[in-house]
């Protein structure tokens, strides 16, 4: 299967590592911004198109699906422009940042039948699936889920430390991985949400701080700080709290209430989450199937965002 990835930043190099690893899949074009970067990463990766033009590159390039690792104001819009091309996609999470273009982006997969799937990690990490084929077993119930999300950011810049030419957001960047993990982990859709914020950053624009309550129909509920403020370990920690066991997962490592180790590592073929979320994707297409984390799956999740952006006046 051949693939183009659009954007060689902290993200797109993540899924040029895990698609090394996946036999059978050839990345044999990479999309940029800047001619130089792009090619450099192309050279370390041994691809042999570089682009500078999405539009040229998505009419050119013999791929079959294309990975989005692009800003998110973008993410809608190239979704759709790659169906339309008639190419698979994968979108890094967010599918978008509003609920109209969220809506627009499933109209077209319906219209067109191709594989679109967004990048919602968390239901790949090996210790997240550890804890769902639990509950899928009846072994266990949510009973709330508490979680971090904190970052320490006071220039506009991206996970390698590299100036972004967008700006990342709290609630709909960041929140949705876990309002997303929460319905799915709970096996319940989310019937309350609420949110409040803290002071707009002068120069990015974005509110820096953030608290989210979500409440599922099963009866769990999850409370969600998020923090662009935080001057300490940075990323997101999930604890679940269970009607038989606790359980803390960071990342794709995972420890009991009582920080004892939980053995991952044969919950799948990697412990590399945005690997196994690549293997998804390429399965599904080989396999006619929907696969987990498609548009149609994770679309409940944006329409709570929309909702919580009302709520914060946005």
């Amino acid at each position: 299967m051949k693939v183009m990835v659009v954007g060689p930043g902290a993200f797109g190099i993540k899924h040029l590592d895990g698609i090394k690893n996946i036999a059978g899949v050839e990345v044999v074009s990479l999309v940029g911004r800047t001619l130089d970067k792009t090619q450099k990463v192309a050279d370390d990766y041994g691809i042999a198109h570089v682009s500078v033009d999405f539009d040229q590159a998505l009419e050119q390039t013999e791929a079959d699906a294309v990975i989005l690792c692009t800003p998110t104001q973008q993410h809608a819009s190239e979704s759709i422009r790659c169906m339309r091309a008639g190419k698979h996609v994968q979108v890094e999470i967010p599918l978008a940042d509003s609920w109209a273009d969220s809506e627009a982006v499933l109209n077209t997969q319906r219209e067109t039948g191709l594989t679109c799937m967004v990048g919602h990690t968390r239901r790949f990490n090996p210790s997240h699936q550890w804890v769902n084929r639990r509950i899928r077993a009846g072994e266990l119930n949510i009973q709330q889920m508490d979680v971090q999300t904190y970052f320490f950011r006071r220039k506009n810049i991206n996970a390698k430390g590299e100036a972004r030419s967008w700006t990342d957001h709290l609630l709909w960047h960041h929140a949705a991985h876990t309002v997303d993990l929460f319905a799915y982990q709970a096996n319940s859709p989310i019937v309350k949400a609420n949110a409040i914020q803290g002071p707009v950053h002068p120069e990015l624009g974005i509110a820096m701080d953030m608290s989210i309550q979500l409440q599922a129909e099963s009866g769990a509920i999850c409370t969600l700080s998020l923090s662009f403020n935080n001057d300490g370990p940075l990323g997101t920690f999930f604890r679940y709290i269970c009607d038989n066991g606790t359980y803390i997962a960071r990342y794709d490592d995972l420890v009991d209430g009582k920080e004892e180790v939980i053995d991952v590592s044969a919950v799948d073929v990697s412990m590399n989450g945005i690997e196994l979320q690549d293997r998804e994707f390429f399965a599904a297409i080989k396999e006619g199937r929907e696969p987990n984390s498609s548009v149609a799956q994770v679309l409940a999740c944006y329409k709570v965002l929309h909702d919580l952006e009302q709520q914060l006046g946005g």
